[in-house]
């Protein structure tokens, strides 16, 4: 995934905008960087490698050093940003949350119509803000650039621009990504999480629209290209992405996933001894699935923080499992003899709740009552981050519907999308067995749209059920 903040300031930014960068380190586990721009010393520039580390040890003595009035930062899942280039455009410094999917493309697009070159990352790959800083330089001025890279990305690409005079904003076109304005008396910054400004003195003046490009300077924030008509914000965003202080058009993180633990406590009838929820995002659904059945809450397991605040998670899958499962220390007066029902914000693979599972019939549990907080996800995602599983054939959706189908080309995927067929049913019957659960069951797509509260309409919710 990815976030950012950025501050246009009358006076130093830098306290501002390392604070605002650092409320976004659970979007991102790999790279951060900051950028800055003052009127005798220019641009400045740091980016680290947070792997190990957080974001506050690793740029505590940049914040001392670098001086500014106007700063970008961000935090990344993977490539190195914001990116300093000069160009026809003078010199800017850019940052990007989204997703290409048609990168090769482009690449060859540009290839054709110039000499352009583009450096390797240590993978190999192109680093995709690279890319879009090189799309932007194609036009005439920056704002024709950045409507010409939201015309020709397909995926989704929200994309943050620190010039001298000020920082450019422009919102993914279809809004994927959300972008919020705050503002006090001696500045405005732009955000991707609206509670990062909030402790900084600043108050929420309004979230862009999808498309949207604003610009925002010490003096001001004002629209330069109106926003799209059509918009579809992630939907996963409040179930597992957004910080539980966060909200997304108008509606909380945290009360989102009450509504969405009320709801599936209304359509189950297991009665188990309590209710949990798996650290951090699977809690807040779990406090409301608890609310709404009467049966208490209760933390059989819990997350060891003091030294994994935010902890590495390695790319090889079997050492994220293992780092994952060594963050949970069991309460085992909680768990011994006891039938639990356990809250998560999703399944992807399956390996990490089943090996959680596992850790509680090991420490003594009767029972282990699984219920996401989403449908079963079907497809990749397209348009975020959101993993980066070489296959679509890594989820544990994919691989049951092989058993059942022979091979997944040719299947009915509204079938399996449909919690009333009987191909859903086989399907979450598959899982269950697989994963050793006692019994296993999905919160409803309709249930889960009702618990954000907006036009369906506005949804992303490809991921679930095809629809773009």
């Amino acid at each position: 995934m990815g976030g950012f903040f950025g501050v246009a300031s009358k006076k130093d930014c830098l306290f501002d905008l390392f604070f605002g960068t650092d409320y976004h380190s659970h979007l991102g586990t790999r790279r951060a960087g900051m950028a800055v721009y003052n009127r005798e010393a220019g641009f400045d520039r740091a980016i680290h490698n947070i792997e190990n580390s957080p974001f506050r040890t690793k740029f505590d003595k940049d914040v001392n050093t670098m001086k500014g009035n106007i700063g970008i930062g961000c935090i990344s899942d993977y490539e190195p940003q914001p990116l300093l280039v000069r160009s026809h455009h003078g010199t800017y410094a850019i940052m990007t949350v989204g997703k290409i999917n048609n990168l090769d493309e482009i690449v060859q697009q540009i290839f054709n119509t110039g000499h352009s070159h583009f450096l390797e990352m240590s993978g190999g790959d192109i680093n995709p803000t690279e890319l879009v800083a090189s799309i932007i330089n194609q036009r005439a001025n920056l704002i024709e650039g950045l409507q010409y890279a939201q015309q020709i990305i397909d995926g989704s690409m929200t994309i943050i621009i620190l010039t001298p005079i000020g920082i450019y904003a422009a919102r993914d076109k279809f809004g994927r990504t959300p972008v919020s304005i705050g503002m006090k008396d001696d500045g405005y910054c732009v955000s991707f999480e609206s509670f990062a400004y909030l402790n900084l003195g600043y108050k929420e003046k309004r979230e862009l629209g999808p498309g949207e490009i604003a610009i925002i300077t010490p003096e001001e924030e004002r629209t330069l290209v109106a926003p799209g008509k059509d918009m579809r914000i992630c939907t996963f965003l409040w179930i597992y992405y957004g910080y539980p202080s966060s909200s997304y058009e108008g509606i909380s993180v945290e009360k989102m996933r009450n509504n969405c633990g009320a709801l599936m406590a209304k359509r189950d009838n297991v009665t188990p001894d309590s209710v949990a929820g798996v650290p951090d995002s699977g809690v807040a659904h779990a406090i409301g699935y608890a609310n709404a059945s009467g049966i208490p809450f209760s933390r059989p397991f819990i997350k060891y923080t003091p030294t994994w605040p935010r902890s590495f998670m390695p790319t090889i899958q079997s050492q994220r499992n293992l780092i994952a499962k060594m963050k949970l220390i069991p309460v085992q007066d909680l768990i011994e003899n006891k039938s639990l029902l356990l809250i998560d914000d999703s399944i992807v693979r399956g390996t990490q709740l089943r090996e959680t599972t596992e850790f509680l019939y090991q420490s003594g549990a009767k029972e282990v009552h699984i219920r996401p907080a989403c449908p079963p996800l079907l497809f990749g995602c397209k348009y975020l981050n959101f993993s980066r599983s070489s296959s679509e054939m890594e989820l544990i959706t994919r691989r049951v519907i092989k058993e059942i189908e022979g091979d997944v080309v040719g299947a009915n995927f509204n079938e399996y999308s449909n919690p009333d067929s009987e191909k859903y049913q086989e399907m979450i019957s598959r899982i269950c067995k697989t994963l050793n659960f006692t019994t296993l069951a999905f919160n409803r797509l309709d249930d889960m749209i009702e618990a954000v509260g907006i036009d369906k309409n506005k949804l992303c919710t490809y991921c679930w059920d095809g629809r773009e």
